[in-house]
C-alpha cells in the first residue's frame, strides 16, 4: 500500500521560512516524480514543485520560483520543499505526489499526472 506523508507545516510570519517534507513507503521510491501543490481556501489545487526521479530536473510555479526549492533523498525516501521569503499568499495547505514520467516527457504539473497523494500538511504565512 502506498502511502504518502507530510510533515513540517505550522504558522510563520512573512518573510520567514519553512521546509515541508513528505515521505513515502509502499513504492520504489527512486523510480517516480515527485510534486508538491497547494491549495488555499475556496481556491483550487494548484502545482507548485515538481523534481524528476534523479533529482536533476525540476519545475517550479512562476509564483514560488526564486523563492521555494524542492529535493528528494532517495535514500530516505522522502522529498522536501524548503520556502524561503514566505508571503500571505502562500497559506495553503500542501500536498505532495508522486507520478511515473517517462524520462523524454516534460515534468508534470496537472493534478491527472500524479498516481498517488499526501494527506496534505497546513501552512499558513502570517502578515
Amino acid at each position: 500500500q502506498v502511502q504518502l506523508v507530510e510533515s513540517g507545516g505550522g504558522l510563520v510570519q512573512t518573510g520567514g521560512s519553512l521546509r515541508v517534507s513528505c515521505a513515502a513507503s509502499g513504492l520504489t521510491f527512486s523510480s517516480y516524480t515527485m510534486g508538491w501543490f497547494r491549495q488555499a481556501p475556496g481556491k483550487e489545487r494548484d502545482f507548485v514543485a515538481a523534481i524528476r526521479w534523479g533529482g536533476g530536473d525540476t519545475s517550479y510555479a512562476d509564483s514560488v520560483k526564486g523563492r521555494f526549492t524542492i529535493s528528494r533523498d532517495n535514500a530516505k525516501n522522502t522529498v522536501y520543499l524548503q520556502m524561503n521569503s514566505l508571503k500571505p499568499e502562500d497559506t495553503a495547505v500542501y500536498y505532495c505526489a508522486a507520478g511515473v514520467v517517462v524520462a523524454a516527457e516534460a515534468l508534470p504539473i496537472r493534478e491527472y499526472e500524479y498516481d498517488y497523494w499526501g494527506q496534505g500538511t497546513q501552512v499558513t504565512v502570517s502578515s
